[in-house]
């Protein structure tokens, strides 16, 4: 059995030194833009030659996170990027956008690819169609059992596809297709989880612009939330911690163990890098490999779903850090408090308000401890009552520069040429004729849509309301031609069959047109099938509808949080925009503790439900997005295929009958929402 690889974060220069010394087989770090911590000091193009030199003197590969979706307009400065990355070769690129997957395999073929978590692969579907489209590596949804982990491994091998869509000469195509080859499967093993399926929330951006799809989450579910007369963190999860469980994953044959981190400290790097490189070099070290994280100032820990410990993954305490005590008494220059944490040096702390939830961060230079107490002068305002933590302990320093850095520069792509492969790339224009689509989600629903009044009926059914649909009903045969089916947001690894299945069911009645919510469900699919993606298909720029109409779709969806600058940024003008929906705050596999369908209020008062469909949590806004008053200016814009969602809705002729006469009239609908429309996405 091959040890698996430890890929440690970088988010500065002493974290790169700690990564390094702590036993990093690899790092992974940001330029300044396009990665999806863009809070984190991240790394200039002068410095990444030099950080890769330096790694790879340590035999340390370097992977470039570039796992954010591209705006129109960062386009331009996105193949900019691409070309400094060809000529300085890092080891890989990690991505999330297929407009970047597209540019780099038509135009920029030596640059490896690693398919970011936020693709949301979570089955072998998703490592089948990444090892066709020639990713190097899958980074696997955090999500998964470890019974799934093990099915998905032993399924992620494929003969290579070498139809039209695949990049390379017709020869090599065809060498290629003869062999077969495994796709390196990565996971995280420790540090912060999200709530949400990474790149599937959409919380923070709904509260304010700040997308999580483009690094700037705020992490709304570290917030509190009310139901009825309790508040709880309902939704903030336990650090992630698999030590325990790293004989098994190199007994299955994972090729890359993932530290979270890149907004850490270098001691936070090199304590955690530490410690795992114990655990994957000798297995028996790993209850002393464990004692070594239990100081990692993080959260309280879980092993999640791979641990199967789900039902205590839920944390009351959000705060990161090691809880020290609260203050008792106020003195001169600072305060006391009482703890049984002995204090050596090197501390920093952090004191939190219980009434305000501000927090002030302070490196201990002077203190004095007699046995349970300790007075600390700092500056700041305090209170008896106040929280302290502390944040990190400083036990080894690490350098803040890199060596010098060369002035030569890498030449720039040239003019002419960016031109040409922003041209080549651009989307083929269609002409098509104005289209309304209707989503429900539910077979109540169907005895309730008037089809005369729209186009087409998209239909997303739970596993048992499957088994209840009735495909000879005369409503279903009559109107056939107009109905969509659309799969789910997550098909685990046993339920893939059920789909193959039942699409095979449906397709011998004629009914051949999908939905998909991640482009390798295309898999599932016969070949005499259409089908379209949906807004869970990130299409933020004209090169990723690009691909994806390469790949096959009829249709493509925009993203449900673009902005109005965005939108009419795209050439590619017949992509369905939803026009009413309520967004889906939250999309994950962890159950939380709020009755489904109960109105519940976040700490800023914005009202949500829980609604539970297929295993899978989903949070929505209580007020649904309208952009109704807007149809009749983007028909006369030109855009051509729109959305009308009542998912989440209660069944009714009259709402049907509301909210389309209000699309046909282009009304404003009230109490409504205008998401991201009239500010800028960040």
């Amino acid at each position: 059995m091959k040890k698996p690889e430890l890929l440690v974060p970088v988010g500065n220069n002493e974290t790169f030194y700690a990564a390094l010394e702590g036993g990093a087989d690899a790092i992974y770090l940001g330029l300044k833009r396009f990665n999806a911590r863009e809070r984190a000091k991240n790394f200039s193009f002068a410095q990444i030659p030099v950080i890769i030199d330096e790694a790879h003197k340590k035999n340390c590969k370097v992977f470039i996170t570039l796992n954010t979706v591209i705006k129109n307009n960062e386009l331009d400065e996105l193949v900019d990027t691409l070309h400094f990355l060809e000529q300085i070769k890092p080891d890989a690129v990690i991505i999330q956008d297929w407009g970047v997957y597209y540019l780099i395999k038509k135009f920029f073929p030596e640059i490896n690819i690693h398919a970011s978590t936020q693709m949301a692969n979570h089955n072998s579907l998703g490592t089948k169609f990444s090892l066709q489209k020639e990713f190097d590596r899958v980074i696997l949804a955090r999500e998964l059992t470890l019974q799934e982990l093990e099915i998905i491994q032993k399924k992620s091998i494929s003969d290579l596809d070498a139809d039209k869509t695949t990049y390379k000469s017709k020869r090599t195509r065809l060498l290629e297709s003869k062999i077969k080859k495994n796709i390196d499967l990565e996971i995280f093993i420790h540090g912060a989880l999200c709530y949400s399926f990474s790149g599937m929330c959409y919380f923070s951006s709904f509260l304010g612009g700040h997308s999580a799809n483009r690094g700037h989450c705020t992490q709304p579910c570290r917030r509190l939330f009310s139901v009825d007369d309790e508040t709880k963190y309902f939704f903030s999860l336990k650090d992630n911690e698999q030590i325990e469980l790293i004989p098994k994953f190199e007994k299955i044959g994972i090729r890359s163990l993932k530290i979270e981190g890149r907004l850490k400290s270098d001691d936070y790097v090199y304590r955690v890098a530490s410690a795992y490189r114990m655990a994957i070099d000798d297995h028996e070290k790993i209850s002393e490999a464990k004692k070594l994280l239990a100081l990692d100032m993080g959260r309280e820990k879980t092993s999640y779903f791979l641990g199967g410990s789900i039902k205590d993954a839920i944390t009351q305490n959000p705060n990161t850090g090691l809880f020290a005590g609260k203050i008792t008494k106020i003195i001169k220059d600072g305060f006391s408090f009482e703890s049984k944490y002995e204090f050596t040096g090197g501390e920093r702390i952090r004191v939190k308000s219980n009434e305000t939830d501000t927090q002030i961060n302070i490196k201990v230079k002077e203190y004095t401890q007699n046995a349970n107490i300790v007075d600390v002068k700092a500056e700041g305002e305090f209170a008896e009552g106040n929280t302290v933590y502390i944040s990190g302990k400083t036990e080894k320093k690490f350098p803040n520069k890199l060596p010098d850095i060369s002035e030569e520069s890498f030449p720039k792509i040239e003019k002419k040429r960016k031109r040409q492969i922003l041209n080549r790339a651009a989307p083929i224009i269609e002409r098509e004729f104005f289209s309304l689509f209707v989503r429900i989600d539910s077979n109540d629903w169907i005895r309730k849509v008037d089809f005369k009044r729209i186009d087409k009926l998209i239909i997303n059914l739970t596993h048992t309301e499957w088994e209840d649909f009735r495909v000879n009903s005369k409503i279903i045969q009559e109107n056939k031609k107009k109905i969509w089916f659309e799969l789910p947001h997550f098909i685990p690894e046993s339920k893939i069959d059920f789909y193959k299945e039942m699409i095979g069911f449906m397709s011998e009645k004629g009914l051949t047109r999908y939905f998909l919510s991640h482009i390798s469900q295309k898999l599932l699919l016969p070949p005499e099938s259409t089908f379209a993606v949906n807004e869970n298909v990130y299409t933020f720029n004209d090169i990723a509808i690009r691909f994806l109409k390469n790949e096959g779709a009829k249709y493509v969806t925009y993203p449900s949080e673009t902005t109005k600058d965005n939108l009419y940024s795209y050439e590619f003008k017949t992509g369905i925009l939803p026009l009413y929906f309520y967004p889906k705050l939250y999309v994950s596999r962890m159950p939380v503790k709020i009755p489904s369908k109960v109105t519940f209020t976040d700490d800023t008062n914005n009202d949500c439900k829980k609604i539970v469909r297929n295993g899978i949590t989903y949070v929505v806004s209580d007020i649904p997005v309208s952009f109704l008053q807007y149809s009749k200016q983007f028909k006369d814009d030109d855009f051509k295929n729109f959305l009308i969602d009542f998912s989440f809705e209660k069944p009714s002729s009259n709402r049907f009958n509301t909210i389309i006469g209000r699309y046909f009239r282009s009304e404003q609908l009230q109490p409504s929402h205008n998401y991201n429309y009239k500010r800028e996405l960040k």
